[in-house]
């Protein structure tokens, strides 16, 4: 079964968003992806407790909440600092390895219903972080209330979301998918923020899923003062065009060559007798493969080292996903890396492909080949 993705504007607030074509709890009930399979990930999420720690000054006494906490990847280094914490999940099957890692999971969708009943036991927060859920969310008010809800008065909210600014540049189509609801800026985001009583008081740029945001947020009455970021992240967003209707028409025009030139190399390189095999198997890699029209002509098959993904096939392409090991057994000309955003963690970790005379191909933003 194949679903419509089409991108929508929202002619008031350039908010981007797709439709709700799939329900949500067909996605999340149960989930695929683990986060601690990641290195980048893993560390990316050290680097953050450790900050936010030393500048909140958490302790015993704190309280941290991580909303989509997935399989324990980040409040596992929260629980080795002795500090108090909870995860939010609604994926089942994940929330059992946090558990597993003595990480304090509750199995749920989060909002605002979920966070008065915390309130109201209060379990508000020191700390909630909020990493890349806000664009999974299809009722983005009733969520970010609940954020609203379990943030103590002068505590901090870290949301992370990719930029639209750097999915625009660098024509991140695939980026969009079923899951990803809402697509934001700096301007979109405080926006929404500022509706629930909430401000952005700094942003940093940081260079995950393609380029992203974390914006440290408090409660408007906050005296939290405000950073010299934010300045600097409104006006290359200004300058970007982000707020102009013709930006967006560009990007599509931008997505189409790709597709073109994506598809003309590896129709070349197959014509040259070579043999083409993926590497990852996320949710982006499937908005590429069924917009380009790629199969198992073109791709063998792909492999991911999450278990939890091994025989079975990807929707719509039918790739079929195996072990990292089938990989090596294949030695293929050319690895076809689908999470591109790790490239430079995967091509570390394949960097014995480099022996066999194997190459890499990045798809995103032009597609080329690396040695």
């Amino acid at each position: 079964m194949f679903h419509p993705l089409d991108v929508r504007i929202c002619g008031d607030c350039r908010l981007m968003q797709i439709g709700e074509y799939v329900p949500v709890r067909e996605i999340f009930d149960e989930y695929a992806y683990f986060s601690s399979y990641s290195e980048t990930w893993v560390a990316h999420a050290r680097d953050h407790v450790a900050t936010m720690a030393a500048r909140l000054g958490l302790g015993p006494d704190s309280f941290v909440v991580e909303v989509a906490s997935n399989d324990g990847y980040l409040l596992r280094e929260v629980t080795a600092r002795g500090i108090p914490c909870l995860g939010i999940e609604p994926a089942a099957n994940v929330a059992r390895t946090a558990v597993a890692r003595g990480v304090p999971t509750r199995v749920a969708y989060f909002g605002r219903a979920l966070a008065d009943e915390l309130a109201d036991e209060g379990r508000t927060a020191d700390l909630v972080v909020a990493n890349n859920v806000l664009a999974q969310v299809p009722d983005l008010n009733d969520f970010v209330a609940g954020l609203a809800r379990i943030l103590k008065p002068d505590g901090v909210l870290t949301i992370e979301v990719p930029h639209l600014l750097r999915l625009i540049a660098e024509t991140q189509f695939d980026t969009i998918y079923h899951e990803h609801f809402s697509y934001f800026s700096l301007a979109t985001s405080e926006r929404i923020l500022a509706a629930h009583g909430l401000r952005v008081f700094d942003v940093d740029l940081l260079p995950t899923h393609g380029g992203s945001l974390r914006l440290h947020v408090c409660h408007a009455a906050s005296a939290r003062d405000v950073g010299e970021a934010l300045d600097r992240v409104r006006r290359a967003e200004a300058e970007a065009g982000l707020d102009a209707v013709a930006t967006y028409a560009d990007f599509a025009r931008r997505v189409e060559r790709t597709k073109r030139r994506l598809v003309r190399l590896l129709g070349d390189l197959k014509e040259e007798g070579r043999r083409i095999v993926g590497y990852g198997a996320p949710g982006k890699g499937n908005t590429l493969l069924n917009y380009c029209g790629i199969r198992t002509d073109l791709v063998d098959f792909t492999v991911d080292r999450n278990p939890y993904k091994h025989g079975r096939l990807l929707p719509g392409t039918r790739i079929p996903v195996l072990p990292p090991e089938r990989l090596d057994a294949a030695r293929p000309d050319v690895v076809l890396i689908l999470p591109w955003n790790l490239k430079e963690e995967i091509m570390r970790q394949l960097d014995h492909v480099r022996g066999w005379g194997g190459r890499f191909l990045v798809p995103i933003p032009e597609p080329r080949l690396l040695g």
